[in-house]
């Protein structure tokens, strides 16, 4: 009996201690009313308050939330029902704000995040509502951010999730897309073909040109190749009479410059002969030496 009221007393400084003593978590800070009136905020650490005095009326978390935005019914410009759901992210800048300033800040931002989410959504028409997502999610951030300053909430973020329309709109939309694809499919297929065609005759342009570059050089080269002929047979045959004259010049030349011309023209007169039927018979035939003579006199002169 005798250590009941010291044990007694033991328990009640143990409990007034746990009562007392607080340690707050990190990202964390507590709110401490004083015989109901806020007192202080406590920040990460340890903290010991006047017991049966001091008490932690609200424990909030300072890290950033992500609070799901239930799906919703909206209505677009050109009154087309649509069901739109999200994320909104946010955090706690102010404990105190956000512990007297509303009664319950999650809730309040969750129904502001809808409400101006179906404004925004009104604003626009169907097919806008899947390419203005960026232009949506900052306005419907500005619009939660300005509203819950108050309330020491600071908005991040809102981000779509998914923006349904209903079966009957999303069957016309898919037939709307396969009949574009179908479109841009035959643009495509005819501008293939029209380049094809444009490429065939550039290709027969081209042969064309190369074909008749191809004979021009063929008959320039020809007539270079005729010229070249006749200006080298000129130089052979001036080269033979050359030397012709010059072997007349020389002893016994003449003599056998008139053999070579008295055989040349028996055969002559011979081809013209076989040649021929009616046979023209020289008047002189008889004076062969003569006209010998007179053709060697004609090359010995030249």
């Amino acid at each position: 009996m005798d250590y009941f009221v010291p044990i007694v007393i033991i328990m009640l400084i143990i409990i007034t201690l746990f009562k007392t003593a607080k340690i707050v978590p990190q990202k964390s800070a507590f709110v401490v009313e004083r015989l109901g009136k806020y007192s202080k905020t406590l920040e990460a650490g340890f903290h010991i308050l006047f017991p049966f005095i001091d008490k932690v009326r609200y424990k909030l978390s300072m890290k950033e939330v992500a609070i799901d935005v239930p799906p919703q019914v909206c209505i677009t410009k050109d009154n087309v029902s649509v069901e739109v759901d999200g994320i909104l992210y946010l955090k706690v800048m102010d404990p105190v704000k956000a512990a007297y300033g509303i009664n319950n800040f999650k809730f309040a931002t969750t129904q502001l995040a809808m409400t101006t989410m179906r404004s925004e959504i009104g604003k626009l028409e169907l097919d806008r509502t899947f390419v203005e997502r960026e232009s949506i999610n900052g306005n419907v951030v500005e619009a939660v951010d300005m509203a819950s300053d108050p309330w020491g909430i600071k908005v991040t973020r809102y981000e779509i999730k998914n923006i349904t329309p209903p079966e009957s709109v999303q069957q016309a939309m898919e037939k709307q897309m396969r009949a574009e694809r179908e479109k841009r499919a035959e643009i495509a297929h005819s501008e293939g073909e029209r380049q094809s065609k444009i490429n065939r005759a550039e290709g027969g342009r081209q042969e064309m040109i190369s074909m008749s570059e191809g004979e021009k050089m063929k008959r320039i080269n020809e007539a270079e190749g005729r010229a070249l002929e006749i200006e080298r047979l000129a130089k052979a045959t001036a080269y033979g009479i050359r030397e012709i004259a010059a072997a007349i010049k020389e002893p016994g030349g003449e003599n056998a410059v008139s053999l070579r011309i008295a055989e040349q023209w028996i055969g002559e007169f011979g081809k013209l002969a076989k040649v021929n039927n009616t046979m023209i018979i020289p008047t002189d035939i008889a004076d062969i030496s003569g006209t010998v003579a007179s053709l060697t006199k004609v090359m010995k002169n030249s």
